[in-house]
């Protein structure tokens, strides 16, 4: 209980101004406080109604979601206005945050006598267009008690759309090759893309850039030993593991970290929001930049042009 509802409750016994010198109050500000109770109460219940629409959102992103995140969120759904900072704030109130960082884990072994390919994007991590500029990269998944298993991915810089993954227990360039042409399917035709990598082995071997050639990419690598050459894949497998281990050092099993990585990237696809994307996911940003296509087609064809 505060000073100022102790003050309340006892006043018709002891009187306002005797209880107010020995809690060392401001009679004033008593009186204020009575004077605001209304408004106070008000605001607490709007307060506590967004409190449980936070914990809501947070339940369904697995825990992962932070402040902007779910601003985001309950600005889609609608409801009494918030800003960022409120929301960081009753966060902390009620004891939720999102998920951190954890060290990396090195799996980028270059292979110097291979042939490498020039570096086609120089750190520019967007596109002007869809289906244009993709990066890829490897990471490891830990497994108590067994050895690790291997993620490889493929993303569209224009949208962050996962365009095409692979998991296995080894990082062969077949990892690689096979996170290719899941893209390739998933698109229908990568001709003219670019797709940017490190220089792993994997990237560099023969077959993979045979791959590539068949499917009419242009292969782009960063420099040896720089991890912000590939920045976007990087922090894309730094958000992936951060949102599916949660502070966990590694999964109990096998199974369980092919069903959670599954999981976690059917819904990176479909419903994490993005800052780069205005907080949008990356099926929802395609589909609007699909539909201003078409409406602008539209117009176009209306008018003659």
């Amino acid at each position: 209980m505060n000073r100022y509802q102790f003050v309340d409750d006892h006043q018709r016994r002891h009187g306002v101004k005797r209880l107010c010198d020995i809690l060392g109050l401001a009679r004033s500000s008593f009186y204020y406080w009575r004077r605001t109770a209304s408004a106070r109460a008000a605001r607490q219940t709007v307060e506590a109604g967004i409190a449980a629409r936070i914990r809501k959102v947070h339940q369904d992103s697995d825990g992962t979601y932070g402040a902007p995140r779910i601003t985001a969120e309950l600005r889609d759904e609608g409801g009494p206005v918030v800003n960022h900072k409120r929301v960081a704030r009753i966060m902390r109130s009620i004891g939720l945050k999102g998920v951190r960082l954890r060290r990396r884990h090195r799996t980028t072994v270059a292979d110097q006598t291979a042939a490498k390919a020039p570096d086609l994007i120089g750190r520019d991590f967007t596109a002007a267009a869809v289906n244009r500029k993709y990066v890829g990269d490897i990471t490891y998944l830990p497994v108590s008690g067994a050895k690790p298993l291997y993620l490889a991915t493929v993303i569209d810089l224009a949208s962050r759309w996962l365009a095409g993954w692979a998991i296995a227990d080894h990082m062969w360039t077949e990892l690689v090759i096979d996170a290719l042409t899941a893209a390739e399917r998933t698109r229908g035709n990568l001709t003219g893309a670019i797709m940017h990598t490190d220089h792993g082995s994997q990237y560099s071997s023969r077959a993979f850039a045979e791959l590539c050639r068949s499917a009419g990419v242009r292969q782009s690598m960063g420099a040896i030993g720089s991890s912000a050459d590939n920045a976007a894949a990087e922090s894309f497998n730094a958000a992936f593991k951060r949102e599916t281990l949660k502070g966990r050092k590694a999964w109990s099993s096998e199974r369980e970290a092919r069903l959670d990585a599954f999981r976690r990237l059917t819904r990176y696809n479909t419903r994490r929001r993005h800052s780069r994307l205005g907080q949008r996911s990356p099926i929802a940003y395609e589909n609007a930049v699909q539909a201003a296509a078409t409406t602008l087609t539209q117009a176009v064809s209306a008018y003659g042009l």
